[in-house]
């Protein structure tokens, strides 16, 4: 029989929910945690690509969220991908989050190029529209969570880039400890910080 420590079983409690907007570094985030020895409850559905060489490390069906919440349970002891557009969907849990923050502009351009290289619809909408839809939609994620009981930390995608150490050192004593820095930083590739304002 083997035994927890009280690290491990406080992260076996916890749904570890990393979110943001769309292109804010929320895969990053997914790529440090996983380095640093949390599991992502992950499908493995979308691949790696141009617009991220690492992998999204996403899981399917939370893109279903509002209609089907069954996978929750799964998710206890793990980190699991949830953009700010639909944390307000998630049901009641014992949740921990971390909010990617990105300059507005470069999450626009960095939206808009891989729409555009997808040749999706999004990428026709003007620049004002869509950073308006966007600042309300991550400000109200955030409210819904800070008014909540969950532990949350902000995490700025320029800080992290620049300074991954330092980062990771935030993020491990954030999550109660145990976690290997020195791999979650190395995570890190500032070459793949494209899109800057």
């Amino acid at each position: 029989m083997t035994s927890e420590s009280s690290s491990d079983t406080a992260n076996s409690n916890y749904i570890t929910v990393v979110s943001g907007l769309p292109r804010s570094g929320t895969s990053m985030m997914m790529q440090m945690l996983v380095a640093g020895g949390i599991p992502a409850l992950t499908d493995g559905q979308r691949e790696a690509d141009q617009d991220n060489l690492k992998g999204y490390l996403e899981f399917e069906v939370v893109k279903n969220l509002r209609q089907d919440q069954s996978w929750i349970p799964q998710a206890k002891g793990h980190v699991v991908k949830v953009i700010a557009q639909l944390v307000e969907h998630l049901p009641p849990e014992e949740y921990r989050y971390i909010f990617m923050q990105r300059d507005i502009d470069e999450v626009i351009n960095s939206q808009r190029t891989m729409l555009e290289r997808s040749d999706k619809p999004g990428a026709k909408i003007p620049e004002k529209q869509l950073k308006d839809i966007f600042a309300k939609q991550l400000l109200r994620a955030e409210k819904l969570v800070e008014g909540s009981s969950a532990p949350i930390l902000k995490v700025n995608h320029r800080d992290c880039i620049e300074d991954p150490t330092t980062i990771a050192a935030e993020v491990n004593r954030f999550l109660g400890g145990g976690f290997d820095e020195l791999k979650m930083a190395a995570v890190v590739d500032p070459k793949l910080h494209r899109q800057k304002s």
